[in-house]
């Protein structure tokens, strides 16, 4: 009798193992994205197709901005997002997630650095933060190569702060005489500077920044996590369809591996950003 209670328990056991490992290789990875940015989401469902063909299905959370991003992350709500380095230095800083990858772009690069940009002939940017005191500024919100480079120079007396829709808007708004001066990501101006004859770029930022990481929360499975991190990590090399599809779609060459070290001179600069765990994703 006892026998028999023994090999029923095991079948118990095995049976119950099946079921919860079934679970948890079935559930979705849930990826936050912002709900401005949604049109975004028709791009990256090649990838979601090439996961879920992997056996790492993932789905879209919308999140309405980015404190709703970060408290879906604090509850375990969401497992993961694509983001730039502003926004993900600050959800490391408060120790909601952490750097698993971001994708290298068609022409090699995965990073990028502010710049400013003022009409020719203005003075160069001194790197110091009273070089904007009672000029009109503009910049893109909460950005590692706007808002948060900003900031992070320290006290200034600008005669205005606008801020752009993104960083080409802020270089269009600039053209216009709207402002004095902008912020924005080195790589932007570098593709659209032909279109503004009489602006230059005038200094910037001398780090650089990791471009569009996909951080993970601490909630996630550590097991899921390295799956998914070992699935993107061979698009590079993936001779598939499914894997060119992402590449086409994303205009990436594949993913490289991303840690906090990546993000030394980023997190650096937000905390002098007065970037905290307390922060509240607007100044």
């Amino acid at each position: 009798m006892n026998v028999k209670k023994k090999v029923l328990g095991i079948l118990v056991a095995l049976i119950v193992f099946t079921i919860v490992a079934g679970s948890v290789q079935a559930a979705d990875v849930k990826i936050a994205i912002m709900q401005a940015q949604a049109g975004d989401a028709r791009k990256y469902q090649p990838l979601l197709d090439y996961l879920n063909k992997k056996g790492v299905p993932a789905s879209f959370v919308t999140a309405q901005d980015y404190s709703s991003a970060a408290d879906m992350f604090a509850k375990g709500a969401v497992d993961a997002m694509f983001s730039g380095s502003g926004i993900a230095g600050t959800m490391i800083i408060k120790g909601l997630a952490t750097p698993l990858v971001r994708p290298v772009g068609s022409d090699g690069v995965s990073t990028y650095s502010a710049v400013v940009i003022a009409p020719k002939g203005s003075p160069k940017f001194t790197g110091a933060a009273g070089y904007f005191n009672n000029k009109r500024v503009i910049f893109s919100p909460l950005a590692s190569a706007g808002e948060f480079y900003f900031h992070s120079l320290g006290p200034s007396k600008p005669a205005e702060i606008m801020k752009a829709a993104s960083h080409g808007a802020a270089i269009d708004a600039l053209n216009r005489g709207q402002a004095d001066v902008a912020v924005v990501k080195n790589h932007v101006w570098s593709k659209e500077k032909n279109k503004y004859a009489t602006l230059e770029k005038v200094g910037g930022d001398n780090g650089e920044n990791p471009d569009n990481t996909l951080i993970v929360s601490h909630k996630l499975d550590a097991g899921i996590a390295k799956k998914l991190a070992g699935i993107l990590l061979g698009i590079k090399d993936d001779p598939s369809p499914e894997a060119a599809a992402v590449k086409d779609s994303l205009k990436i060459q594949g993913f490289i591996a991303t840690t906090d070290k990546d993000f030394k001179h980023t997190l650096g600069m937000l905390k002098q950003a007065g970037v905290t765990k307390d922060f509240g994703f607007k100044y």
